[in-house]
């Protein structure tokens, strides 16, 4: 069991994981794509996940694990079992996608370019309420 606080620091690493690596498929795939309408394309992907979707789920969590009673929690309490089914499924669907050959590279690398900053920014802010808490 680890303190509440400390599930702020597994989010993060586990995002800024998860982040990275998206970010460097979809780089590895833009070297081909390169304009300014492309890098224009990632941005709206990002601000989109970002404001729609990333953002919000990080308050969310971010007050679910300061209302935890206890200060000692499991250590995968960091996400509730929702998160790990929509993590799961955005794995899963991520390597399908590649594996599969089911979208053209240029989709790849703006669409995972965006996705991949925006779940590295989500990481980021889960470290910044670690080191706030």
């Amino acid at each position: 069991m680890v303190k509440k606080r400390t599930l702020l620091l597994f989010a993060c690493i586990v995002w800024m994981i998860a982040g990275f690596n998206v970010i460097r498929i979809g780089i590895i795939a833009y070297k081909n794509y390169l304009s300014t309408l492309n890098f224009l394309l990632s941005l709206i992907v990002f601000c989109f996940f970002w404001f729609l979707i990333f953002h919000k789920l990080v308050t969310k969590h971010k007050i679910r694990i300061h209302s935890y009673i206890s200060n000692k929690q499991y250590f995968w309490n960091f996400f509730d079992l929702k998160s790990f089914l929509i993590m799961a499924f955005m794995i899963t669907f991520g390597i399908l996608i590649r594996r599969y050959n089911l979208a053209p590279e240029l989709f790849i690398a703006i669409f995972y370019t965006g996705l991949g900053s925006a779940l590295m920014l989500a990481g980021i802010e889960f470290g910044y309420h670690f080191i706030t808490y």
